[in-house]
């Protein structure tokens, strides 16, 4: 059964950083392409960094020079570094596979996500 269990988040200031942490089951992460989400309140969940099987990596616009996505696929985990954070990064995150491929019986499976917040 797919697990992806996310953690690292917190209240920090603007400016500040912190480090996300997603483990996942299996072989998921030497297996697939895999993404950072993020979603804030009433806004829909968008992608904000990918990194493939074989370490290239992506980011969203609003993300590009502040955040790091990198790969352990020894540890099955994947992580987030964020640098000078800004009160609209404030949302969920979560990891999953990029596209998502897992389901649930809701749907796409998802995990339970990190609460971030910027707010000083």
């Amino acid at each position: 059964q797919v697990q992806l269990v996310e953690s690292g988040g917190g209240l920090v200031q603007p400016g500040g950083s912190l480090r996300l942490s997603c483990a996942a089951s299996g072989s998921i992460v030497s297996i697939y392409a895999m993404g950072w989400y993020r979603q804030a309140p009433g806004k829909q969940r968008e992608l904000v960094a990918t990194v493939s099987r074989g370490g290239s990596t992506n980011y969203g616009d609003s993300v590009k020079g502040r955040f790091t996505i990198s790969r352990d696929n020894a540890k099955n985990t994947v992580y987030l570094q964020m640098n000078s954070l800004k009160p609209e990064d404030t949302a969920v995150y979560y990891c999953n596979t990029d596209p998502p491929v897992f389901r649930s019986t809701s749907g796409t499976y998802w995990g339970q996500g990190t609460q971030v917040t910027v707010s000083s």
